[in-house]
């Protein structure tokens, strides 16, 4: 077991409805089936209620909490209850995110700009805040952001690219400013990932079957012609989380098929 003996929180372990799985709960049941302790987080207490069940199933350990990582408050309280459930914080895993209302800049809403924002940045900014001290304390961890091949790509839509480029820096800045207490911070770009966030949502605005979403999204792919799956992300999270990946820190990990190679 490469996380045996670890404790994690997943940041979205819940996920969007759909036919397939989400990155937050293919990672949290990878975290949990490699040994670790999983403090499974999300605003959506019944999403996050099936993810739980799938892992106890198994006979894997995880418990659950509530919260909306865009309040400070509820990010103070993943921390202390981490600590309290478990004693200690070994990885932390940001996972939770959002392209819906984004669009081009002239007809981009205010308010639409300052949601994706919150969610994706800011949301990680405060539940670093408030897990550094307690890693920097233990002298030891590791955090993964969940980026996108947007932030290095071409994009129409502006605020989604802009808040996952904040997160590359973010990461590179953690890096640098915490390898001094054995903290490790890396992410991980996705490209083309077929989950239920990227289909189902497309499929509903289109009005159209998924696999009309699918095909043209299948088409970009260098490698095979076909998008990747949450597990893809899993399991490069799961490296970051190891001991394997000891001496990586400020990566940023592109998970595509070879999409950001074509950079442009």
């Amino acid at each position: 077991m490469r996380l045996k003996g670890k404790v994690a929180i997943v940041i979205g372990a819940g996920q969007t409805m759909g036919e397939t799985i989400g990155n937050g709960r293919a990672t949290a049941i990878v975290f949990a089936r490699e040994g670790a302790k999983v403090l499974l987080i999300d605003n959506r207490l019944e999403s996050v209620l099936e993810t739980e069940k799938m892992i106890k199933n198994k006979g894997d350990e995880c418990s659950i909490l509530e919260a909306d990582i865009t309040r400070e408050i509820d990010c103070q309280k993943i921390a202390n209850t981490c600590v309290k459930r478990y004693g200690c914080i070994d990885i932390l895993h940001n996972n939770v995110g959002k392209s819906e209302g984004d669009r081009e800049l002239t007809e981009l809403p205010e308010e639409n700009w300052q949601e994706i924002m919150d969610l994706n940045l800011k949301g990680m900014y405060l539940t670093c805040k408030y897990v550094l001290p307690v890693m920097r304390k233990q002298g030891s961890g590791t955090i993964i952001n969940i980026s996108s091949i947007a932030s290095i790509c071409h994009l129409e839509n502006v605020v989604y690219k802009i808040s996952k480029a904040g997160v590359n820096a973010l990461t590179h800045n953690l890096a640098m400013s915490n390898a001094k207490y054995g903290i490790r911070c890396n992410a991980i770009l996705p490209g083309l990932i077929d989950t239920p966030m990227a289909i189902e949502r497309r499929a509903r605005e289109q009005k159209v079957e998924r696999n009309k979403i699918r095909e043209p999204r299948d088409a970009q792919v260098p490698l095979g012609r076909k998008m990747g799956t949450a597990w893809d992300v899993a399991y490069a999270a799961l490296f970051f989380a190891s001991e394997e990946a000891k001496f990586i820190t400020g990566a940023t990990l592109p998970v595509d098929g070879g999409q950001s190679a074509r950079i442009g």
